[in-house]
């Protein structure tokens, strides 16, 4: 199994770094065009099985890329964290670290990561090329499951808005999980 995970376009909130867990923002029309951006970067692959956040940014970018069909997956959601930006938990909280610490009155660090293996488990149950659109912190917490590392470890996976990572197991290493490419996008200009 070949997993592409698809990070949305982008969000007014992205665009101020406001967390948006729950909050069901559309992109802007800047983000319209990184996904047709996105759409370029996967002209040819096909995909055997495509999921996507039920969240409509997450949405309009699997439509924008040809796969408006694909099968709403809730695990797939964002971190649920809504309208604040870190700067401002920070200072209130200045050691903060959302994968250390998890998101005052949002999901725990215990939560995002068992909805992350849970997802991984169902995945493994797949084969062919699996497309995934969704969100950025959801897709590092997913990324350092994927190759079992620990959650703190997220904060070093860049993930940009309308970019894609390749993720699969490896059959000449024992299946071994590996990330094969990461934060890949289309030039795209302001």
């Amino acid at each position: 199994m070949e997993l592409y995970y698809m990070r949305h376009g982008e969000t007014a909130w992205s665009l101020t770094g406001q967390h948006t867990g729950k909050t069901d923002l559309p992109l802007t029309a800047h983000g319209e065009d990184e996904a047709r951006g996105l759409a370029t970067l996967l002209r040819g692959v096909a995909f055997d099985h495509v999921f996507v956040s039920p969240r409509q940014r997450a949405r309009r970018t699997a439509e924008l890329t040809g796969h408006g069909a694909a099968m709403v997956e809730p695990d797939l959601a964002e971190w649920d964290y809504d309208g604040i930006t870190s700067d401002a938990v920070r200072a209130k909280r200045p050691a903060w670290d959302i994968y250390l610490d998890g998101c005052p009155g949002g999901e725990s660090p215990e939560q995002i990561t068992a909805r992350a293996d849970r997802l991984i488990a169902r995945l493994a149950s797949l084969s062919g090329r699996v497309a995934a659109f969704s969100h950025g912190h959801f897709g590092r917490v997913l990324a350092v499951r994927w190759i079992g590392l620990t959650l703190p470890m997220a904060k070093h996976f860049a993930i940009d808005t309308a970019s894609y990572g390749i993720l699969d197991r490896d059959p000449g290493r024992g299946d071994r999980a590996r990330i094969v490419q990461w934060n890949i996008r289309a030039a795209q200009p302001r």
